[in-house]
């Protein structure tokens, strides 16, 4: 009998799905054995994952295949994808992980979850990802005994004392700090860490709870901050809140909600020339600001995992997404860590950084947060090539083009601003961002830009 699992489940960045419906134990079992096979059995596996009520299920089964593919697991419980992540980076009872495995669905709606893979300290993604789901379809039939034996393992404490040490100049700040969990998992280390730093803090959401009854736990979208704005405003200096797996921060202040590469600047400035790598959907104020102060900017693909990958290709210092994931190498690993995040953003206040007039500093411009525009699976990256034919003879009343980056999508560069179409690698939808130093201009960027995508839809 064909179980008929979904091609869809294995995306660019992650294995992603609904519980029962695409993850469930025939698929996640053949998820553990073949990714067994691809690590080449014999090798040390660690998995965490997150607060849904699914995950330990799937812990299970996806035990079960690695086991059946001669691997050793490691079970570090409920912890935030940075701790699953530390695991690559640090002995564990004599032992090196040869990979890990962060079982979350981050942000999504309580019903996914999903995947995040990382194999000799370098994200499994992409082409390979792709090949394991073509492996696993073909053999879709295949039994996987149940098997569940593992070793659990204590990641949270290394972690943990490893954040107070590096951060122990932070003692007693004297700072009023707001930190929205959202139901997430960002609490089970980091009351931790402020207790042991002596901080003083507001926490909202701390309990992990994977249903997220309170709010969404996405910091990206503004009405998912209204609580930890209010707590801020009532009682305190700044304030942080974190997606369902803690990998992502939004920073507030009484002034400015500070998106990832405004981050990037400020922590910047703590750096001796550094390379910042960001992506396409980053404002050019950041890329240009950098270069202004001696650092190298370079622009890449949207995703995590494209991010690791091109810092370790570079020797990159830091990397950046507007939506929050913040990337340091610059003492620490590469890789994208909200809780440090925050612990770095107090150093710089610690340090005498008003982060407030920093941001005024810059210079201003208009930008519009990402617009999506709704299609299909099939028709999106269909469209983007259209878009970019369009554009080799775009129309009269088009405005001037400077030039055209197509890293991820199209950017294109005006005198005063910029227009960005990118496929989304994990819905069926395009992402539009636009930018420019006057607001008419970035209205009419984005009205000019999506008649060029109505174009190319119904050409299609």
């Amino acid at each position: 009998m064909k179980n008929n699992i979904k091609k869809s489940i294995f995306r660019e960045y992650d294995i992603r799905g609904i519980f029962e419906q695409e993850l469930n134990e025939q698929s996640v079992k053949l998820i553990g054995y073949y990714l067994g096979q691809k690590i080449a059995g014999d090798k040390v596996v660690a998995i965490g994952y997150d607060a849904r009520s699914h995950s330990p299920i799937l812990r299970d089964y996806l035990t079960s295949g690695l086991n059946a593919a001669g691997c050793k697991v490691l079970d570090m419980g409920m912890v935030a994808t940075p701790v699953n992540y530390f695991s690559n980076y640090i002995d564990i009872d004599g032992l090196q992980t040869d990979a890990s495995v962060m079982i979350t669905g981050s942000h999504n709606p309580s019903e996914y979850n999903g995947f995040k893979i990382t194999l000799d300290k370098s994200p499994f993604f992409g082409a390979d990802i792709y090949a394991l789901g073509d492996e696993i379809i073909a053999n879709e039939n295949k039994k996987i005994e149940d098997n569940t034996h593992k070793t659990s393992i204590d990641i949270k404490t290394p972690y943990i004392d490893f954040m107070v040490k590096e951060f122990s100049a932070l003692k007693g700040l004297n700072k009023k700090i707001v930190i929205d969990a959202g139901n997430g998992v960002a609490d089970t280390v980091i009351t931790r860490i402020f207790d042991a730093l002596d901080l003083t803090y507001e926490g909202l959401y701390l309990e992990p709870d994977g249903t997220f009854p309170n709010h969404h736990p996405d910091p990206s979208e503004e009405k998912n901050l209204v609580d930890v704005k209010a707590a801020l405003a009532k009682n305190g200096d700044i304030a942080f809140a974190y997606d369902g797996d803690a990998d992502r921060i939004a920073v507030l202040t009484h002034k400015h909600n500070i998106k990832g590469d405004q981050l990037a600047l400020l922590y910047a400035m703590k750096m001796d020339k550094p390379t910042v790598i960001g992506e396409v959907k980053c404002s050019q104020v950041m890329y240009d600001e950098l270069e202004r102060r001696g650092a190298k900017a370079i622009m890449y693909k949207t995703g995590h995992s494209n991010l690791k990958v091109k810092m370790k290709e570079t020797h990159a210092d830091l990397a950046c997404e507007v939506s929050g994931h913040i990337f340091f190498k610059h003492r620490y690993f590469g890789y994208d860590d909200a809780i440090y995040a925050t612990l770095r953003l107090l150093e710089l206040i610690h340090d005498g950084i008003d982060i407030d007039a920093e941001i005024d500093a810059l210079p201003p411009v208009f930008s519009t947060e990402e617009l999506k525009v709704e299609t299909t699976e099939e028709e999106k990256f269909l469209i983007i090539d259209k878009v970019k034919a369009l554009l080799k003879n775009p129309p009269k009343d088009f405005p001037k083009i400077k030039n055209i980056i197509d890293v991820d999508g199209v950017r294109i560069n005006f005198d005063k601003g910029w227009g960005l179409v990118r496929a989304s690698n994990t819905t069926p939808v395009l992402v539009t961002r636009f930018e420019s130093t006057d607001e008419a201009l970035a209205k009419t960027y984005e009205k000019e830009v999506n008649k060029l995508i109505v174009s190319a839809k119904e050409s299609l």
